[in-house]
């Protein structure tokens, strides 16, 4: 300011100077030359602080002066300056910060002189500033350079409680707009578009990740939507994490990763769940804290329903770690997918169906989840360096119940035994033990039947579950609407991919009828056995005292008695064997074979 005029002082500002025109005020005198008189400069009238250094040194010409740690630096004391000497300037919002937090330095108050320069700057604060969204983030933005004196004068806490405010007013006014009667005058609200109404987000991310976390916070307390908020840490997220990385940004990156953690929304789907896998790779590659790992994990376990495979395949950032792939990290979320609570409990706070926890997943998600891990392991089977257990660790971490179709299972379990083809037969045994050929499909199963990489064991099972399935569709093609097949074997099998479709409590149900069916079914024969028994019996006792004549009348009586009561059995019975009886006619042929 008068810089081609002989400054008569300089101010020193944080390592600048500036130099400022003496003018002479005379107070209370009519003579200029008179020594009793005062001689001031602008800033000695409108500032507390300087009249105290001017005062402190009235004795001796005072050219200089230091100013330590003035907020805004020689920008800020430029403007004061101006202000003192009735230059004339705006008030916007990229400098109404600046102007408070000097002229509070300054002690540019009313105290010392009305309509002072914090006066016009509060005002400008309370009457536009805070009352307008925009101004008040452009006002934040201003306020990074200005702590801690922005925060002492609660600049900063003001500006995030109008932007808090206005975002959730913003969202109430809209919630009425789309308010509208029906035409059978009950009122109801009009779809809404995504963070419809949210033009703020874009503006949030331009301001530092320590106001930000203040301005998110405060926006949950106000009640503002959580999908809102969810896509404004995924906006803000996006615009930091994809800036080319250095040493200096890295720490920077850390920070935003474990602020965004902690501010993600408790709601399930307030976020994607594929930013919350990015998050998590960040997590890893930055080297975040466990707890916020820990807890993206279980964000993810609470959703991995709707997860696709290129979610899961997170590459593995570890030092000395042998696997592509981060087994461990993904056998975590399975975990806590395992054991979230889906809230299908009876009265007394019990599970109404078994699983492996109290606490389980709807049937629906186990479905889902349990091809997106067959087919998880099926890539991951490609890795070479895969130990056997984490690959069963990962097969096995899901109920038993969860899988309904074992096709996928058993597709990864061949291509990891072509993949490694040194393994033992043991741990092929081991493997092959996760499937259940009783639910492959007829296509698996034949592929199974001539697979030569598996055991002969499993084989065998393969075969034989195919000939029971097979005899069961003959049985049913043969036996009328009224009359089921009785051999519980077969009859199993048909019923274990119906009850294996069902849900959890279905199947259990279901389980118990066929128990309490199998139970009356073993009753039977053991009676029909019995019967059996005593009639040979009898049969050896005539052998022995009666004529081979006499026998043959008595063995024929005994014949029609078995018969009848075979028929009155059938009838007291609501599912006869036609398999059972036949065996039971051949038996008495041998025997009458063997007696001639």
């Amino acid at each position: 300011i008068f810089r081609d005029v002989p400054s008569d002082i300089t101010i020193e500002v944080n390592g600048g100077t500036i130099a400022l025109h003496k003018i002479r005020l005379i107070l209370g005198c009519s003579n200029a030359d008179n020594h009793n008189c005062y001689m001031q400069f602008p800033l000695v009238s409108r500032s507390g602080r300087i009249r105290k250094l001017v005062e402190e040194h009235r004795d001796s010409d005072i050219s200089r002066v230091e100013l330590m740690n003035l907020p805004g630096g020689a920008e800020s004391f430029e403007l004061a300056a101006k202000f003192c000497y009735g230059i004339n300037f705006e008030i916007t919002p990229l400098n109404v910060a600046q102007l408070c937090c000097v002229s509070d330095y300054l002690e540019m108050t009313e105290e010392f002189s009305k309509d002072n320069l914090h006066l016009h700057a509060e005002q400008y604060l309370e009457s536009i500033v805070y009352k307008n969204l925009e101004m008040c983030v452009e006002v934040l933005q201003q306020c990074e350079n200005l702590l801690p004196h922005a925060n002492e004068l609660n600049i900063v806490s003001r500006c995030i409680d109008a932007v808090a405010s206005k975002a959730c007013a913003e969202q109430i006014a809209l919630s009425f707009s789309r308010l509208e009667y029906s035409s059978s005058g009950r009122l109801h609200t009009i779809r809404q578009a995504k963070c419809e109404g949210d033009w703020w987000i874009e503006d949030l991310s331009v301001i530092r990740i320590d106001l930000y976390q203040r301005v998110i916070t405060a926006m949950k307390c106000c009640g503002v939507r959580p999908e809102s908020i969810g896509a404004s840490l995924v906006n803000y997220a996006q615009k930091v994490l994809t800036k080319k990385v250095d040493l200096v940004s890295t720490g920077h990156q850390k920070l935003v990763v474990e602020t965004i953690i902690s501010l993600l929304p408790v709601e399930r789907l307030a976020v994607p769940i594929s930013f919350l896998f990015e998050l998590l790779r960040n997590a890893v590659m930055l080297d975040c804290t466990i707890a916020c790992r820990l807890d993206l994990e279980r964000r993810i376990g609470s959703q991995l329903d709707i997860a696709t495979l290129d979610d899961l395949l997170i590459p593995s950032f570890r030092h000395g770690c042998e696997t592509l792939f981060d087994v461990d990290m993904v056998y975590r979320i399975l975990v806590n997918f395992s054991q979230q609570d889906d809230g299908e409990y009876d009265m007394d706070g019990v599970s109404i169906f078994e699983s492996d926890s109290p606490h389980s997943p709807s049937q629906s998600a186990l479905l889902k989840v349990s091809k997106l891990v067959d087919d998880y392991l099926a890539e991951i089977a490609l890795d070479v360096n895969l130990k056997l257990s984490k690959f069963i660790a990962i097969a096995e971490a899901l109920p038993a119940h969860a899988r309904t179709i074992h096709d996928g299972l058993y597709r990864a379990i061949d291509i990891y035994l072509k993949t490694h083809k040194g393994i033992l037969d043991a741990d092929k045994k081991r493997l092959c033990k996760l499937i259940d050929f009783q639910k492959v499909s007829q296509e698996a199963g034949a592929h199974a039947a001539l697979n030569e990489r598996l055991p002969l064991q499993s084989v065998v099972q393969v075969l034989y579950f195919e000939q029971l399935r097979l005899r069961n569709a003959l049985c049913c093609s043969h036996t009328d609407g009224n009359h089921k097949p009785v051999h519980h074997q077969s009859w199993r099998i048909s019923s274990g991919a119906l009850s294996a479709a069902m849900s959890p409590r279905d199947n259990y149900a279901s389980l118990r009828r066929e128990n309490r069916e199998l139970k009356l079914e073993l009753t039977r024969l053991r009676m029909r056995l019995n019967d059996l028994e005593k009639e040979h019996v009898c049969m050896k006792r005539d052998m022995a005292k009666s004529h081979s004549h006499k026998f043959m009348s008595s063995f024929s009586k005994k014949i029609a008695k078995l018969r009848f009561f075979r028929h009155s059995s059938s009838r007291g019975s609501s599912s006869p064997s036609r398999q059972s009886y036949r065996a039971d006619s051949k038996v008495i042929e041998r025997t009458c074979a063997s007696i001639e």
